[in-house]
């Protein structure tokens, strides 16, 4: 993992950008030490930032001080990813064709605190809307520490539409380790929409 200590907290020297595919490995080590092991490998997070790219606009960000990445936010356009039996779908405000989806985020843990996940999310949601999104959909970690996953899109505005028991469950028969439950992920998600 990247160390942080010779960097500045001075969010001043904070600069958010498209992710890149030179930086995939990066994200991809900061998505294992704030999500677990097994989340996600460079691979799949380079299909992901295909389903957030759409009319020459990208919906995957990430935060940096100093070339070091401090946070990252993926999420998908519309018409570009496909519901689940997690889409509470007859609850939504629109359409999936103007629905996006806020796949990921993560910020790193010495970072946390400092508005930096909302920074991104509204800069994801700026080119989501150029992309023709009038709201975005989320699965959020109720278990996270201090239920800060649902504080942090309740504050932008994000409302509940469903509770979801062992959202990740089926993750783990595929080696991913839960940061909470370990081995067999027992964490619910929050089903929230975001209109804008």
């Amino acid at each position: 993992m990247h160390t942080y200590k010779n960097v500045s907290k001075n969010s001043t020297d904070l600069r958010i950008r498209t992710l890149q595919q030179h930086d995939l490995a990066g994200v991809a080590e900061l998505a294992t030490l704030v999500h677990g092991a097994g989340y996600t490998e460079p691979q799949q997070l380079a299909s992901w930032v295909t389903l957030g790219t759409k009319a020459g606009y990208c919906a995957c960000l990430l935060a940096e001080v100093n070339n070091q990445i401090v946070a990252y936010r993926i999420s998908f356009a519309p018409g570009q990813w496909q519901t689940d039996l997690w889409c509470s779908v007859a609850l939504w405000p629109v359409s999936l064709e103007k629905m996006a989806y806020f796949k990921s985020v993560a910020v790193h843990p010495d970072w946390q605190g400092q508005g930096i996940g909302q920074r991104l999310l509204q800069n994801s949601i700026q080119a989501l809307k150029q992309q023709g999104a009038t709201a975005g959909l989320a699965h959020l970690w109720r278990e996270s520490p201090n239920n800060s996953a649902v504080r942090y899109f309740s504050k932008a505005g994000g409302r509940l539409l469903q509770i979801h028991p062992n959202r990740w469950q089926h993750l783990s028969a595929d080696g991913y380790l839960c940061p909470r439950c370990g081995a067999v992920c027992c964490c619910s998600a929050a089903e929230m929409v975001l209109e804008f």
